[in-house]
């Protein structure tokens, strides 16, 4: 993923709500969300035909997990690493907090936990911290981090609703293409042209063959029942597959 937006609160009849974009080159092959299997665990969601894993996904017990990762230049992962999918693949079949090798994965965020109670943050060059109630946004930097995308994409969650946003307007802030000013840029050591063309919510480079390749809203009710909706998307930015199911987790 290159964007979360997500509300926690376990205390709310509606305690968690997630809009979350997938950033990646459109030749990585990649199959659309759907029910498979690891490690004997039921998941729901996209699965990596290359290097394996998901970057977002829920199981029927109630757990979720997505990663991100951490940009700073064009430099490639080191040799040896495991893909990060892996490590959303451990989160969400393994209950409670993970113990993360250092080294083993590429630079990474991840947020992984229970729909309806705790959830933890966890970077590669930190100890794991649990969220704290409310709203949050992570790209490609720490947890709530100010970056342009977050903060128009929180401003719009709070503006729609947060925990009572209709679906169609979460996926609304997901296809904001809107480039941040020069000046409001993060510096993460690639060329300004290409900072700049990755600044929106909703990215098209289609001369680099990279963009949004799907688009994710996640919601949980207070009993236990999830929505999931998935919108994929081709180079040009048109829909081409709209998936959505209906998951009852363990009470």
């Amino acid at each position: 993923m290159c964007l979360v937006l997500f509300a926690n609160r376990p205390e709310r009849g509606r305690p968690f709500v997630l809009a979350a974009n997938r950033d990646e080159a459109f030749a990585r092959p990649a199959a659309p969300a759907s029910w498979w299997t690891f490690e004997g665990v039921e998941v729901f969601g996209g699965r990596d035909l290359d290097k394996g894993g998901t970057w977002l996904g829920v199981t029927r017990a109630g757990r979720i997990a997505a990663v991100t990762n951490v940009r700073d230049g064009l430099r490639p992962p080191p040799a040896g690493v495991e893909s990060r999918g892996r490590l959303v693949l451990e989160a969400l079949t393994r209950p409670g907090p993970l113990r993360i090798e250092r080294g083993r994965f590429p630079t990474f965020n991840l947020l992984a936990g229970e729909l309806r109670g705790a959830l933890f943050y966890a970077r590669d060059d930190a100890d794991q911290v649990r969220v704290e109630p409310g709203l949050h946004g992570l790209s490609n930097d720490r947890l709530d981090v100010p970056w342009p995308k977050v903060s128009r994409g929180l401003a719009g969650f709070t503006a729609a609703g947060a925990e009572g946003a209709p679906t169609g307007a979460l996926f609304d802030l997901l296809t904001d293409e809107q480039r941040a000013a020069e000046g409001a840029l993060p510096d993460t050591h690639v060329p300004i042209e290409l900072e700049r063309a990755l600044s929106p919510a909703f990215i098209r480079i289609p001369e680099l063959g990279y963009g949004t390749r799907c688009s994710t809203v996640i919601s949980c009710d207070a009993d236990g029942t999830v929505a999931f909706e998935e919108r994929t998307f081709d180079t040009a930015g048109r829909v081409t597959q709209v998936i959505v199911e209906r998951i009852e987790t363990a009470k």
